[in-house]
């Protein structure tokens, strides 16, 4: 991506690894960049699985707007809408398989396949260990059409203390994708 996304999708699903969205939503919100617009679109299961994991609330803000999962309705799932990156994070490997399948059965997987027709930004963030060849299988298809694929793998090069830090090795890297600037980014090689 060669300019920097300022309308972003972040899809939840009900995949373990609720920090990881929870932390990539806080680093939009805080950076300096041009992000004028986060849609948040979670599935059913990802409400209970965030509800569980982090017994918090869901983020509140100006630039934040919630879309339920079959509201067909949201202006991103149509190609015609300008939006510019979606994040599917984390990702389930059910969703994985209908996205890589074209099964657009709700508004994060219509929402995908519309990004895969248009040649848009679409990052999707595995989380599942171990993987089936069919999971394999079905991420090196989205590979193949597009996708970047980035599975939720901390890194532990840089001197990390908790488990907001390691999350953030992931997150950083999205947002790098995402052509969006950040500060105080470890980077292997520099100090």
């Amino acid at each position: 991506m060669s300019n920097s996304a300022t309308r972003i999708i972040i899809a939840v699903t009900g995949a373990s690894g609720s920090i990881y969205a929870d932390d990539l939503i806080e680093r939009l919100l805080c950076s300096d960049s041009n992000v004028t617009e986060i849609a948040i679109v979670r599935s059913k299961n990802a409400m209970q699985v965030w509800a569980h994991e982090l017994q918090k609330s869901w983020p509140g803000h100006d630039k934040i707007a919630y879309f339920d999962s079959h509201d067909f309705n949201a202006p991103f799932a149509s190609g015609s809408s300008k939006w510019d990156a979606m994040v599917v994070i984390p990702a389930s490997m059910g969703t994985v398989a209908r996205i890589a399948h074209g099964i657009s059965d709700e508004l994060i997987t219509r929402t995908a396949d519309v990004f895969l027709k248009e040649r848009r930004s679409l990052i999707i963030c595995p989380r599942e260990s171990p993987m089936s060849p069919i999971h394999l299988s079905n991420l090196l298809s989205l590979s193949q059409m597009g996708a970047l694929i980035m599975p939720a793998s901390p890194s532990f090069y840089a001197p990390a203390t908790d488990i907001k830090q390691l999350v953030g090795s992931i997150t950083q890297r999205i947002i790098d994708h995402l052509g969006i600037s950040q500060e105080h980014t470890y980077r292997w090689g520099e100090q």
